[in-house]
C-alpha cells in the first residue's frame, strides 16, 4: 500500500510544479496627492516581462517567468520595488514619491501630436501590413476556449444549494483583469491546419484534434475553431458580440480616439514605439489600451485593448483583447497570439452577483508562405472539415502538440466536470435551467411541455387545456417522438397531434418526419407568431380570436442538406379545413350558384430550398443554432395541388421566394431587409390563396404586418418588403439622460403590393374582414430597445387603407429580446 501512497505523492508533486502562473495586479498612485499615475513602467526585475499602467493607474499581467521582485519607474518619481510570491495571485500597489531636481529651461513650440503623426503612417501602411501582396500561406492553429464561473466568495460557498459541490472550490483562481475569484467549469481545445489564399481571400481549416470537458460532439469543436472568432485590428470596425467596435486603426480613428506616445523599446530585437489611446466621447463602442508599433514598417507588433467601461453593450462588464505579431522573411507580419476574455454578468450594478468569464486563446505557428494548393482545394463546399479521429487523440498527443501548456487547474477541469455530473442534485439544477430556456420539463426519457401551452383562451374554444411532450436524447439521439392532447370547455372537443422525426445523418443533415394533427389553426399568421394555444398570445390580444379554423393535417417530409448552407425539403401535405364558429366557406359556380363547403380538402407535393452561403451553425442533436452569414439568405417553396390524390379536390401551383440579409453599417448600427414575392396559379377557394400575415396581439412580430388584421388582404400574386435599422444608441448616447439608461433607437418600414385575379374573385365569397389591395399597404414604426436590457417598445403607424373597418392608425407593441 505504501507504494501507492508514494505514487499519489509523486503525481501530485509533478502536477503542482507544471505550468504554474504568477498573477499580479495593482495600482500606482502619487504618495502626496493619492492621484493615479498613468503610463508608469511596471516590470519583473531581471526579466523582460512588463507592462504599463493605464489611464487610471491600474496594471495587471500573468507570467510563467521566475523573478523575486516587481519594480515601477516613471520620469519625475523615485523607482520602487517590492518582493513577489511566485505561482499565485497577488495585489501589489505602489505609492510613488517625486524626485526633487531642477530642470533647465524648456521652450515648447506648438505642433502636431507625435502620436498622431505615427498613427497616420500606421494607417497609410495598413494594406501592406495586412499581407495583401502575399499569394498564400498555411499554418497550424491551436485554439483554447474556457468558461469560468466568477465572484465565488465565502458566502456563496456556504449556500445550501452548493453543499454537495464543495469539492469544486479547490479549483478556484483569481483574475488579474478585475480581481474577481473564478471557478473553471469548462474547457475545450482544438488543433487545426489553416490554409489561406489571397486575392480573393479563401480559407480552409482542417481540425485534426479536438477535446472538451463534457463534450463529445465534434461539430461544437467546429464552432470553436479559429475561423469563427477572428479579431482583425486593421479593419475599420471590429465585430464583437454582434456589436461594431471602432478599431483604433480605423481610417477615421482620430474622430474617436486620442493617442499618446509614451515609450520606445526593443521587442524581440525590433525597435518599437508604444502608444496609448482612449476614447474621445463617452459610451461609444470603443476601446482603451496600448499599441506597440514597429519603427520602420509601422506594423502592429503588440496590442492590448480593453472595451471602454461605459460602452453601450449588455451583460459584459469587462472585455480585453491581447494580440502579438511576428515578422516573417523580413517582410510579412503574422499574428502569433490572439487572446480575448469577457466578463459576463446579468447586471452592471451588483458586482457581487455571480457571472462567468469566457476566455479564448489562439496561437499560430509553422507558417508556410507562397506555396498554394490547387484552386479546387480552396473551393470546397465545406470551409471547415473535421478529422474523424479528432475527438479520440490521446493525452500524450495533446501534451506533445498543444502550443501552450495547461496550468494544473486547467488540466483538472476535465476531472472536476466528471465529478460534478455524478452528484445527484446536479441533474435537478440542470433540468431547471433547461426548462427555463426551452419550456420543456425533463422527466427521464421524456420532456413535458411546452409549459406555456398548458392553459390558454380564445373566442371559439373558450378555456383550453393541453398536455404534451416529446422524447429526450436519453430515449434516442436519432429518433424523436412528440404528441399532445387538448380539450376546450366551449366547443367540448378533443384535439390532438403527434409526430415522428428521425435523423439518418447530422452533418450534412439527412432526416425524415411524419406528423398529423386535428386542432385549431389561425390562417394568415406568420411563422414567427405566437400559436393559437399560447398563453402569452391569449393575454395580449388586440382583437378577439374569432377567426380560427379546425384543421386535420397529415405531413410527410424528407430533409436533405447538400452542405451547410444549402438544403432542400421534399414534402407530401394533406389537409382538411373545417370552418368553425360564424365562419363560412362559400364558392360560386360559373352560373352564379353558391356552394357552402363543410370542409376543404387538399393534397399537395412541395419542394423547399434554402441557400445561405458560408453560414455558420452549431449542430445539436435535433436542431441547430444558427450563427448567421455575411451573405444574403435565399428561400423558396414550390407546391403543386394534386386533385384526386388522397381525396384532394383542387389543382393549383404555388410558388413563393424571398431574400433576407443582415449587415453592419459601421458606427451607425446595423440593418436588415426581407424581400418576398409569390404567385398562385389556378382557381381555388381563398384559404389556398396568399393570406398576408397580420397580427392581432400587442406583441411585436417582425415577420408580420403588425397593424393588419387576419384575412384583411388576400392575393394570388404579391410582393412585399421589410427594412429595419438598429442605431444601437448612436443618437441617444449623445443625450446625457438616455446615455445613462443605455436605450437604443430602431426604425422600420414595411410595404405590400398584391392583386387577386377576376376568376378567383368570381369564385370566392371573401370574408367580411377582407378588403381589396387596390393600392400599396404601408406601415412604419419607431422603437426604443434595450429598456432594462430586455424590453423593446414600438410605436407603429398604419400609412394606408385606414378607411377599412376595424383598422387602427396607430398602436404600441411590446416584445422581449436578449441581445448584447
Amino acid at each position: 500500500m505504501k507504494k501507492y501512497h508514494f505514487l499519489f505523492f509523486f503525481i501530485f508533486l509533478v502536477i503542482s510544479m507544471q505550468a504554474q502562473v504568477t498573477k499580479i495586479r495593482g495600482k500606482v498612485t502619487d504618495v502626496n496627492t493619492s492621484e493615479a499615475i498613468p503610463f508608469v513602467n511596471v516590470y519583473l526585475v531581471g526579466t523582460t516581462v512588463g507592462t504599463t499602467t493605464d489611464f487610471d493607474g491600474n496594471y495587471y499581467f500573468e507570467t510563467r517567468e521566475k523573478a523575486d521582485s516587481i519594480a515601477v519607474s516613471f520620469i519625475g518619481y523615485e523607482r520602487q520595488s517590492q518582493a513577489i510570491k511566485l505561482n499565485r495571485y497577488q495585489e501589489i500597489n505602489f505609492s510613488l514619491r517625486s524626485n526633487d531636481f531642477q530642470l533647465d529651461e524648456v521652450v515648447v513650440v506648438a505642433g502636431e501630436n507625435p502620436a498622431d503623426i505615427l498613427m497616420r503612417k500606421v494607417i497609410d501602411r495598413k494594406k501592406t501590413n495586412r499581407n495583401n501582396q502575399l499569394e498564400s500561406y498555411q499554418c497550424e492553429v491551436y485554439n483554447k476556449i474556457q468558461f469560468d464561473a466568477n465572484n465565488f466568495d465565502e458566502k456563496l460557498k456556504s449556500k445550501r444549494l452548493l453543499k454537495q459541490f464543495d469539492f469544486v472550490f479547490n479549483y478556484i483562481d483569481t483574475s488579474t483583469v478585475n480581481g474577481k475569484t473564478y471557478l473553471p467549469v469548462f474547457i475545450s481545445e482544438t488543433l487545426s491546419d489553416l490554409y489561406v489564399k489571397k486575392n480573393p481571400d479563401k480559407k480552409v481549416e482542417h481540425i485534426k484534434a479536438a477535446k472538451g470537458s463534457g463534450i463529445e460532439n465534434p461539430t461544437i469543436a467546429q464552432f470553436m475553431g479559429n475561423l469563427y472568432q477572428e479579431v482583425d485590428v486593421y479593419e475599420n470596425h471590429i465585430p464583437i458580440f454582434e456589436k461594431n467596435f471602432v478599431s483604433p486603426l480605423a481610417d477615421f480613428t482620430f474622430g474617436y480616439y486620442r493617442f499618446y506616445l509614451i515609450d520606445s523599446a526593443f521587442l524581440e530585437n525590433q525597435w518599437c514605439y508604444k502608444l496609448m489611446f482612449k476614447p474621445r466621447r463617452k459610451q461609444e463602442l470603443t476601446f482603451t489600451g496600448s499599441l506597440w508599433i514597429h519603427d520602420t514598417t509601422y506594423a502592429v507588433k503588440k496590442l492590448e485593448f480593453d472595451a471602454a467601461n461605459d460602452a453601450n453593450i449588455n451583460f459584459i462588464n469587462d472585455l480585453s483583447i491581447r494580440q502579438e505579431f511576428k515578422q516573417l522573411e523580413n517582410k510579412y507580419w503574422f499574428m502569433v497570439l490572439d487572446y480575448m476574455v469577457a466578463d459576463f454578468t446579468l447586471t452592471d450594478e451588483n458586482k457581487r452577483l455571480p457571472g462567468f468569464y469566457g476566455q479564448r486563446t489562439t496561437t499560430y505557428k509553422d507558417f508556410l508562405l507562397n506555396q498554394p494548393r490547387d484552386d479546387a482545394f480552396y473551393n470546397q463546399t465545406m470551409n471547415v472539415t473535421i478529422d474523424e479521429s479528432s475527438m479520440k487523440q490521446s493525452r500524450e498527443y495533446w501534451e506533445e502538440n498543444r502550443h501552450l501548456e495547461l496550468t494544473a487547474k486547467e488540466d483538472g477541469i476535465y476531472t472536476m466536470i466528471d465529478s460534478i455530473e455524478r452528484v445527484p442534485i446536479f441533474r435537478t439544477y440542470s433540468d431547471a435551467v433547461y426548462t427555463f430556456i426551452y419550456g420543456y420539463l425533463p422527466y427521464g426519457k421524456v420532456e413535458i411541455g411546452p409549459l406555456n401551452k398548458l392553459v390558454s383562451f380564445n373566442s371559439v374554444e373558450g378555456h383550453r387545456f393541453r398536455i404534451g411532450g416529446r422524447t429526450s436524447t436519453l430515449f434516442s439521439e436519432n429518433l424523436r417522438l412528440d404528441g399532445h392532447l387538448a380539450y376546450a370547455l366551449r366547443d367540448q372537443q378533443i384535439k390532438y397531434g403527434a409526430g415522428i422525426y428521425y435523423t439518418f445523418a447530422k452533418n450534412p443533415l439527412r432526416a425524415a418526419g411524419i406528423s398529423f394533427k386535428y386542432d385549431m389553426e389561425q390562417l394568415g399568421s406568420s411563422f414567427n407568431a405566437f400559436s393559437e394555444d399560447n398563453l402569452i398570445g391569449s393575454l395580449f390580444r388586440r382583437q378577439p380570436a374569432d377567426k380560427l379554423n379546425l384543421t386535420g393535417e397529415f405531413r410527410f417530409y424528407y430533409d436533405h442538406e447538400w452542405f451547410i448552407g444549402l438544403s432542400n425539403r421534399f414534402e407530401l401535405l394533406h389537409r382538411e379545413l373545417f370552418p368553425v364558429g360564424n365562419f363560412q366557406l362559400k364558392t360560386y359556380t360559373p352560373e352564379g350558384d353558391s356552394i357552402t363547403h363543410n370542409s376543404l380538402i387538399t393534397t399537395e407535393l412541395a419542394i423547399e430550398g434554402r441557400f445561405a452561403y458560408r453560414e455558420k451553425v452549431v449542430i445539436r442533436t435535433f436542431d441547430r443554432i444558427n450563427l448567421g452569414t455575411p451573405f444574403p439568405v435565399v428561400n423558396f417553396r414550390y407546391s403543386f395541388g394534386v386533385p384526386g390524390l388522397i381525396n384532394g379536390e383542387y389543382r393549383y401551383h404555388r410558388i413563393q421566394a424571398g431574400v433576407s440579409h443582415w449587415f453592419n453599417t459601421g458606427s451607425f448600427g446595423w440593418s436588415k431587409f426581407i424581400v418576398e414575392g409569390g404567385r398562385v396559379f389556378g382557381e381555388v377557394p381563398f384559404p389556398l390563396l396568399v393570406l398576408h400575415p397580420g397580427n392581432e396581439t400587442f406583441v411585436f412580430d417582425e415577420y408580420a404586418f403588425n397593424l393588419m388584421n387576419y384575412y384583411e388582404f388576400i392575393s394570388d400574386r404579391y410582393a412585399s418588403i421589410y427594412y429595419t435599422h438598429h442605431f444601437d444608441g448612436f443618437f441617444f448616447n449623445r443625450v446625457p439622460l438616455f446615455r445613462k439608461l443605455k436605450w437604443r433607437e430602431v426604425l422600420f418600414v414595411k410595404g405590400l403590393v398584391g392583386t387577386i385575379s377576376d376568376k378567383n374573385l368570381q369564385l370566392n365569397e371573401l370574408p367580411k374582414a377582407t378588403f381589396m389591395l387596390d393600392k400599396p399597404y404601408f406601415e412604419a414604426g419607431a422603437g426604443i430597445e434595450n429598456i432594462f436590457k430586455i424590453i423593446r417598445v414600438d410605436g407603429v403607424w398604419r400609412l394606408s387603407h385606414n378607411d377599412n373597418a376595424g383598422s387602427s392608425p396607430f398602436a404600441i407593441f411590446v416584445s422581449l429580446q436578449f441581445t448584447f
